[in-house]
């Protein structure tokens, strides 16, 4: 293991962490690509472009946003742009629920259960699915579903930095796969949308337009993990000895009698919740569907509804398991629970401010129109295939994501510019929301920069001490080229098929 520590490959992810840990937080990165947009648009404005506008039919203008009336339109707009700015609300709303769920003990209950039942042969692909499942829940799968997989293939006489290596394949390998929808899907919606809306201000995106090409990315995910974790990383950590501290080994502890009777009513009360809402929408004249009786339009009130019916068929299980297990004694414990919630939230909240006044200035000023315009007359002279154009964009995105870890973060910075310019190509805002998902995630894992990655070092420590970032990078290597490279295959094929991406998606635009 300490020869992988000396490899080229860990000498330049070294210097991609030196690189990155000078890079400004991404709120201040925010922050400066505003005042950097304001003296763009003053500089551009002084100038005719060619490029035509395809929202007016007229040559591009660029705004100026430094101007004395600009300027004090801007302030006199701050606080509302910053309450108006549709990612804020979709993730705040959403965490109510999950933070009961999670700080009940639900979620970990439920993880538990899941992975203490599974058979010897199958635990690989379970902790991954179970992996997968934890996006559902935020940070779940960070601070409980890694470490917990280690436990349990060290319980089963597996090692278990291979457990580790797996479980974290599957949080942050296959973070943007998973067939449950949870707040991250509205949240990447949103932007996009706001994305959009810089070359078509009426385009409606579906919140769950890339539903099913994540559902069946899971699949592939599980079994890339599954494959690698048991043919190439388990045989080669047959050598390296568990010589941690016993008394630092974390201990499975079963889930005691209560609060397996408190999991199967929360359980219950779930499925209760899923069956009245597919009691109400099933009638044709269901107050669910839109004017022609579909649900799967944007029109449709559910489709506009799925942050709040994630953060009730979250809420719902986890009051009841709070009361049922001991863990709720008052509805104050239920609002302490949305409380750590939101303070959990904090650094989001202050990122969203500067991320908001950035988009609302990028759009005010044309410059988004103007480098999209550009930018795909620049794509379309090197007449590239359009598969091709999305495969650079999902390796680019792949390589920031080595320097800028938040996913929300880097699709607020970088949709602005990758959407409207693929959609001057003819490719819709859902397939580059795809692709950018896909490489969002394929590198998390070689990344120190991403907040949890230190974290998860200090897990393998418990177990083998001489465990640094060179051990964990060489772990994870093997997944993330692979995941990068099939995942991105898996697409192409998917579009050439022409599966559907999600509801109400398409490949191409208009």
């Amino acid at each position: 293991m300490q020869q992988a520590e000396n490899t080229w490959v860990t000498r330049a992810l070294d210097k991609v962490e030196r690189v990155g840990n000078k890079l400004p937080d991404p709120a201040i990165i925010f922050f400066i690509c505003l005042l950097i947009i304001w003296v763009c648009s003053a500089i551009f404005s002084q100038m005719s472009f060619s490029a035509i506008d395809p929202r007016t039919g007229e040559g591009v203008v660029v705004n100026n946003l430094l101007t004395g009336d600009s300027m004090a339109d801007f302030l006199s707009r701050m606080v509302t742009i910053f309450t108006g700015f549709a990612p804020l609300g979709v993730v705040l709303v959403a965490m109510l629920g999950v933070g009961v769920a999670e700080h009940s003990g639900f979620i970990s209950a439920g993880l538990k259960r899941m992975l203490d039942s599974t058979p010897k042969a199958f635990l690989t692909p379970v902790v991954v699915l179970v992996a997968i499942v934890s996006h559902t829940a935020t940070d779940a799968g960070y601070v409980l579903v890694i470490p917990l997989a280690g436990v349990i293939f060290y319980a089963m006489g597996r090692h278990p930095l291979a457990g580790i290596a797996a479980a974290f394949a599957g949080v942050s390998g296959g973070f943007c796969a998973n067939f449950i929808p949870s707040a991250i899907d509205p949240l990447l919606q949103s932007f996009t949308q706001e994305a959009a809306q810089i070359i078509d201000p009426d385009i409606q995106i579906n919140p769950l337009n890339n539903y099913f090409f994540n559902s069946m990315s899971s699949i592939l995910i599980v079994s890339i993990a599954w494959y690698l974790t048991d043919k190439v990383i388990e045989p080669r950590l047959q050598n390296v000895e568990v010589d941690g501290d016993p008394n630092d080994i974390p201990k499975f502890e079963e889930l005691n009698a209560q609060q397996t009777k408190a999991l199967r009513w929360a359980s219950f009360s779930m499925l209760v919740g899923i069956g009245l809402l597919v009691a109400v929408l099933l009638p044709e004249t269901s107050p669910m569907r839109d004017a022609d009786g579909k649900l799967t339009t944007f029109a449709a009130p559910v489709m506009q509804s799925i942050v709040p019916i994630i953060f009730l068929l979250f809420l719902l299980p986890g009051v009841v398991y709070g009361y049922v297990s001991g863990t709720y004694t008052s509805t104050k414990n239920m609002i302490d629970s949305m409380t750590k919630a939101m303070q959990g939230m904090s650094y989001y909240i202050v990122m969203a401010f500067f991320c908001a006044l950035f988009i609302d200035a990028f759009g005010k000023s044309n410059l988004g129109a103007l480098l999209a315009v550009n930018g795909a007359e620049f794509l379309k002279s090197l007449s590239l295939p359009a598969m091709v154009t999305i495969v650079g964009i999902i390796f680019l995105t792949a390589f920031v994501n080595l320097f800028v870890g938040s996913s929300s973060a880097k699709w607020a910075l970088l949709g602005p510019i990758f959407v409207p310019m693929l959609m001057q190509l003819g490719i819709s805002p859902d397939l580059t929301q795809a692709a950018y998902r896909l490489g969002d995630s394929s590198s998390n894992i070689i990344t120190p920069l991403m907040p949890y990655f230190p974290l998860v070092v200090v897990y393998c420590q418990r177990y083998v001490k001489s465990t640094g970032i060179g051990t964990l990078l060489s772990l994870m290597l093997p997944f993330s080229i692979t995941i990068l490279i099939a995942w991105t295959a898996f697409l192409l094929i998917y579009w050439s098929i022409g599966i559907p991406l999600g509801i109400q998606a398409s490949y191409v635009y208009p």
